[in-house]
């Protein structure tokens, strides 16, 4: 998730980019740059690293000129690096582009594009874009920009800057935010509404496959057959801090909000229906997998959660033994790793300290190492043998949210990889599994939908000292990712366990009002489960259940109950914890905490 930012006007178009990226930096960090129009040449700064430092390095070379864009960059093709940064240029500095999104079909273009003589610098998608605009400029940039596009797959923000055409910028979205701000005499593009709030609160706000032309402080928008498209002027009302945010009061909220669109960033180019599973560039062979003996996945906090479904999913689908492992314990009791072994580290960040020991560790003992992260060129990414990131963007807010469900998406695509190259299940059931995830997406909005149900929720327990969750099988998992998520951003006492457990113990401390929230998505074990709310229930607790639609039998046993739509059990833990992350934010508000900063808390641990 990058930002771009462009201004066209009569003011110094650097002042109102590097404005314009600070208020956008939260979509990316690993780089930035601008490209402005400076007597009649497309000058380009560039540099890997925060905002600042482009800040830092422009200051002394001032760019004087009216007409630019910029961007700040989001990792996913190429590591952080100047020469990956945006903007891209073609060869001759002629045409510069920044870009949101991912260009799918890339490397089909790049091939084409060298054909025709093209030569490339970076290793982005993105480079192929201005490259493809120099093929078909014969002296109109919208054209030539327009027939671009239409050679492009895949999810993109664009806007286009020219030397031919110095009083112009063009642009289109599709699938990734973009907006057009109209000012007096002036206009903007931007991915979010923050970056041009200084200037203007007057805005087009683009649907899909919609292109912009800006021109001498005027604007206009087309469809994808170049009909110009009228369009209200959307007024914002909302103040600067809280447009950054989207609208939402916190970056949690607003992260939990970003899942659907995660889940399908993620998912995209790599299931596909009625092909095999995508891996990216891993290059792991059906002979390969045959060798595997075991499976270590190892991770911390959330991402060990995460662990947990992806060991019951590759188990289940590719029938190979999984151990889930805690990084800061696995190293120190010297375990069983061999050239028969694959070793699977999640990080978020893919600086987690103590996970980084145990791929070195792997690494070590010649196992295979497959890193799944949200960071492009992070320490696990560049020291493991093979990587697949999730595309969730950045995540602001301490309490992972969007990164674990694009953690399980991830767990998914690997299990499935394996089992269609295993053959150890049915293709049919491999094609059911497919359409379930690739309609996760909308299934998850629904969930969103029941927002102020969990709201009232919270309301009624965000007193309570002690609460528990109950799961059996992937719902578990979850209830062990619930907990956490209430223990990180409310700060009270909770537990997960695995209901078959209660009797076992943890039933001794279940007492009148004890709140116990359970989940019962998993339809093959919803009696026993249900048989479990029961003897909380006589014990005293208020029970709230997270079931999934058609069992509202559920609601006879207990005080409240939330319902996700009917998916497959084995992917149900994507919809099921939607509930458990509102709830805990909630919660979290009536308790009047730090939602995105809780105490004591890192978003990154990089020290063991």
């Amino acid at each position: 998730m990058c930002g771009i930012v462009g201004y066209l006007g009569k003011k110094s178009a650097t002042d109102i980019l590097i404005e314009g990226l600070s208020k956008l930096e939260y979509r990316g960090y690993d780089s930035a740059g601008v490209a402005v129009i400076v007597d009649g040449s497309v000058v380009v700064e560039k540099y890997k690293g925060r905002l600042a430092n482009l800040e830092e390095k422009i200051d002394s070379n001032k760019l004087v000129g009216n007409v630019g864009i910029g961007h700040t960059r989001w990792a996913t093709h190429g590591v952080p690096s100047d020469l990956n940064s945006h903007p891209h240029t073609n060869e001759n500095q002629t045409i510069a582009v920044v870009h949101n999104g991912i260009i799918e079909n890339y490397m089909v273009l790049k091939e084409w594009l060298q054909s025709e003589g093209y030569k490339f610098k970076s290793e982005t998608d993105t480079e192929v874009i201005p490259h493809l605009i120099d093929y078909y400029y014969e002296g109109d940039l919208l054209d030539a920009f327009m027939k671009a596009v239409k050679k492009m797959e895949g999810s993109y923000a664009l806007g286009v800057v020219c030397k031919e055409e110095p009083n112009k910028i063009v642009a289109v979205r599709k699938d990734s935010p973009l907006i057009v701000g109209v000012g007096e005499g002036e206009s903007f593009i931007a991915s979010d509404i923050p970056a041009v709030l200084n200037h203007t609160r007057n805005v087009y706000l683009l649907e899909d496959n919609e292109f912009v032309l800006m021109e001498d402080g005027n604007v206009k928008i087309f469809d994808f057959n170049k009909n110009e498209v009228k369009k209200e002027i959307y007024h914002v009302t909302w103040n600067a801090d809280a447009a950054e945010k989207g609208g939402y009061d916190h970056f949690m909220l607003k992260e939990i909000h970003e899942q659907p669109k995660a889940i399908k960033d993620t998912l995209t180019s790599r299931v596909v229906k009625g092909q095999k599973i995508n891996l990216d560039s891993i290059k792991i062979t059906k002979e390969q997998i045959a060798e595997i003996d075991k499976i270590y996945i190892v991770a911390c906090g959330t991402a060990y959660h995460a662990g947990v479904v992806g060991k019951y999913a590759i188990e289940k689908l590719a029938k190979i033994p999984v151990e889930i492992e805690v990084a800061s314990e696995f190293r120190y009791r010297e375990p069983l790793i061999n050239e028969r072994t694959l070793m699977i580290v999640i990080s978020q960040s893919g600086e987690t300290a103590d996970t980084l020991a145990a791929l070195r560790l792997a690494k070590s003992e010649n196992a295979r190492v497959i890193a799944i992260t949200n960071v492009v060129g992070s320490s696990v990414a560049r020291e493991a043998d093979d990587v697949l990131y999730t595309w969730a963007g950045p995540e602001i807010a301490v309490a992972s949210t969007k990164a674990y469900v694009t953690q399980l998406i991830a767990m998914y695509i690997i299990a499935l990889y394996f089992a269609e190259n295993k053959e150890s299940i049915r293709s049919t059931e491999i094609d059911k599994i497919k359409s379930e995830l690739l309609n996760l997406s909308e299934k998850a909005a629904e969930v969103l939908n029941q927002k102020e149900k969990v709201k009232a929720f919270a309301k009624k327990i965000y007193m309570d000292k002690d609460m528990y969750f109950l799961g059996r099988g992937l719902d578990y998992a979850v209830a062990m990712e619930g907990s956490l998520k209430l223990k990180e951003i409310s700060y009270i006492h909770s537990e997960a366990y695995a209901a078959g457990e209660l009797k076992h113990g943890p039933i001794a401390l279940i007492e009148d009002d004890t709140t116990v929230i359970a989940l019962a998505t998993q339809e093959y074990l919803f009696e026993k489960m249900l048989s479990n709310i029961k003897e909380v229930i006589t014990r005293g607790a208020k029970v709230i259940a997270v079931a999934m639609e058609g069992h509202d039998v559920i609601e006879k046993s207990v005080d409240d109950a939330i319902y996700i739509p009917r998916v497959m059990p084995i992917v149900a833990p994507i919809l099921s914890v939607i509930p458990l992350q509102l709830l805990s934010y909630y919660i979290s508000i009536e308790k009047g905490c730090d939602v995105d900063k809780p105490r004591n808390l890192a978003k990154s641990v990089t020290v063991e």
